[in-house]
C-alpha cells in the first residue's frame, strides 16, 4: 500500500477480519506513525526504506519461548544485509533485535504476539531498514545508501528479505534452537566486550555473556551477574 499509519496496524486488522495467512505481508512506501522498541517512533523517509509486518501462526512455540522468534528473525534480516554489504561487514544484532553497522542503527524490528492459552496464536513481525535514506535526525543511525554510496531497488531487496525471514523461521519450526541461539551471540553487539551501561541511573561498567530463555540480557558486573528487561540497562555510547 502508498501509505499507512502501521504496517504492524494494518497487519493486525488483517487478522481481525481472518483475512491473514501465514506469512501474509503488508509493505507500505509510507509509514506515519511507525512504532519502535520502547514505545518509541520509527523515522523513515516516505518510499526510500524497507517498511513491513509479516504475520506468522508460530503455534508450535510456547509463550515462554517468545524470544526465540526474535532470534530467528534478527537473524534473518541480519543474514539478509550481509548478503548486500559483504560477511565481513561490521554488522551485529544489538540486543533486542536491533540491526547495527558499527555503533550506528541500520533497521529496528517490533514483534507483537497473540497468546492463546499454551501457545503463540500469531505474531506480527514489523521490521523497518534504513536503505536510500541519506539525511536522519539523529546521529547514531546509518542506511545501506550512506555505507555503500548507491541506491537500491526495493522490491528487489524485499524479495531477498522475506527468502531469509523465511530460512530462519524453518530453522526454528524445525527445533534448531541451538543454533539459532548460537548464530545469534556471534552476533550479538558488545558480547563478551567490557563496556560502559546506565543502570537505575548511575554509570557502571559491564560486560555481556548472554541472553536468557526469556530474552532477558545478561550482564556481569562487579564479578556479579545479572540480568535486564528491555527498560532496565542503558547503552552508553562514547
Amino acid at each position: 500500500m502508498p501509505e499507512c499509519a502501521s504496517t504492524n496496524t494494518e497487519a493486525q486488522a488483517l487478522i481481525v477480519k481472518n483475512s491473514a495467512t501465514d506469512g501474509c505481508t503488508v509493505i507500505t512506501d509510507k509509514q506515519t506513525a511507525g512504532r519502535g522498541q520502547r514505545g518509541n517512533r520509527w523515522e523513515a523517509s516516505p518510499g526510500e526504506n524497507l517498511t513491513l509486518s509479516v504475520i506468522w501462526q508460530p503455534t508450535f512455540l510456547a509463550p515462554t519461548d517468545q524470544f526465540q522468534l526474535s532470534q530467528a528473525v534478527a537473524l534473518g534480516v541480519l543474514d539478509w544485509a550481509k548478503g548486500l554489504l559483504g560477511p565481513d561487514a561490521a554488522l551485529r544484532l544489538k540486543w533486542p533485535n536491533d540491526i547495527y553497522y558499527g555503533a550506528q542503527k541500520l533497521g529496528g524490528i517490533l514483534i507483537e504476539n497473540a497468546i492463546s492459552g499454551s501457545k503463540i496464536q500469531y505474531s506480527i513481525v514489523g521490521i523497518g531498514i534504513n536503505v536510500n535514506q541519506r539525511e536522519f535526525g539523529m546521529p547514531t543511525a546509518t542506511s545501506l545508501a550512506w555505507l555503500t554510496g548507491r541506491a537500491y531497488p526495493l522490491k528487489t531487496l524485499i524479495t531477498r528479505l522475506l527468502e531469509c525471514l523465511e530460512r530462519r523461521y524453518l530453522m526454528l519450526r524445525a527445533g534448531r534452537v541451538a543454533a539459532l541461539r548460537f548464530d545469534y551471540l556471534q552476533a550479538l553487539y558488545r558480547y563478551q566486550e567490557p563496556h560502559d551501561y546506565e543502570v537505575d541511573g548511575q554509570a557502571v561498567r559491564g560486560q555481556i555473556v548472554g541472553v536468557d530463555e526469556t530474552g532477558r540480557l545478561m550482564v556481569e558486573i562487579n564479578q556479579e551477574l545479572r540480568s535486564f528487561g528491555l527498560q532496565e540497562i542503558k547503552y552508553i555510547h562514547k
